[in-house]
């Protein structure tokens, strides 16, 4: 008997090669799914067509809207002697140097041509951002857009014709107790844009009601609520945006508490039309 039968020493090369070692399999799918990954990883998440299209379609709306205040602005512009006197109703307003007129034309120009170009401008942006909106936020928009502009030009009358003359005459007449009044140009179109843009776009607090509403994060419980906040809260608003004097801030302030209170009822009224078409 031989006592070295049992000990066999095999060489490694006398083992079976028939399959690879698992350490070499585990690496191999390690590789495979590295590789996935980058490949994946790689992917733009955004596709470079699409962006470009977008980028196009951007710069397409931007030069039409160019055009368009270019356009506003030769028209204003060339007609400034016509309108002109309707702006500064009739008073004496004074230039401090001759360049101040080119400037003063310039500017109250390319203020107008602005204020006109707007409708165009949002409607231009409309155009760009409508395909990527919801049903419900383009259905939103589509049917409040022509309010938009609706309050926002009543706002801008109501300033023009309630607001501007009332607190000019009265801050003038104040001034004209104890001082020769000479209001320069520059200085009359600060005030008139000052006592006209702002209302209108205060005038457009039923519209904001109305979309805060219709995603959940205002009711008329909640208006209600803090509604004596909000008094106060416009109230530092009307100071802030008017001359300084109580009857420009008086004017308006009940404007504005009169458009809460609406707001509270538009509303309230949505509510009732959520409730009832959730009932059939």
């Amino acid at each position: 008997m031989d006592p070295y039968e049992e000990k066999k020493y095999l060489s490694p090369l006398d083992k079976a090669q028939d399959e690879p070692p698992v350490a070499v399999e585990a690496s191999i799918e390690s590789l495979t799914i590295d590789t996935e990954q980058e490949v994946v990883t790689n992917k733009p998440l955004i596709p470079v067509d699409s962006l470009l299209e977008h980028i196009s379609e951007l710069r397409k709306q931007i030069i039409k809207a160019l055009v368009v205040f270019i356009l506003f602005f030769i028209v204003v512009f060339s007609t400034i002697n016509f309108w002109f006197p309707y702006v500064t109703r009739g008073h004496s307003l004074i230039i401090l140097g001759p360049l101040e007129v080119v400037k003063f034309y310039m500017t109250i120009s390319t203020t107008l041509a602005l204020g006109l170009s707007i409708p165009f401008f949002v409607h231009f942006l409309w155009s760009f951002v409508k395909p990527g909106l919801k049903e419900e936020e383009s259905r939103f928009l589509g049917l409040y857009a022509p309010v938009m502009f609706l309050l926002f030009f009543l706002g801008v009358a109501f300033g023009y014709f309630v607001v501007n003359p009332l607190s000019y005459t009265f801050l003038v007449s104040i001034g004209a107790a104890n001082f020769n009044v000479m209001v320069s140009a520059s200085e009359y179109m600060h005030f008139l844009i000052m006592t006209t843009v702002p209302l209108g776009l205060l005038f457009e607090l039923p519209i904001v009601a109305i979309f805060l509403s219709s995603i959940g994060l205002l009711t008329a419980n909640s208006m209600k609520k803090i509604r004596g906040w909000s008094y106060i809260a416009m109230g530092v608003g009307s100071a802030v945006i008017t001359p300084p004097d109580f009857i420009s801030q008086l004017l308006v302030l009940i404007p504005m508490i009169l458009l809460y209170e609406i707001s509270i009822l538009i509303v309230k009224r949505l509510e009732r039309k959520q409730v009832t078409g959730a009932v059939q």
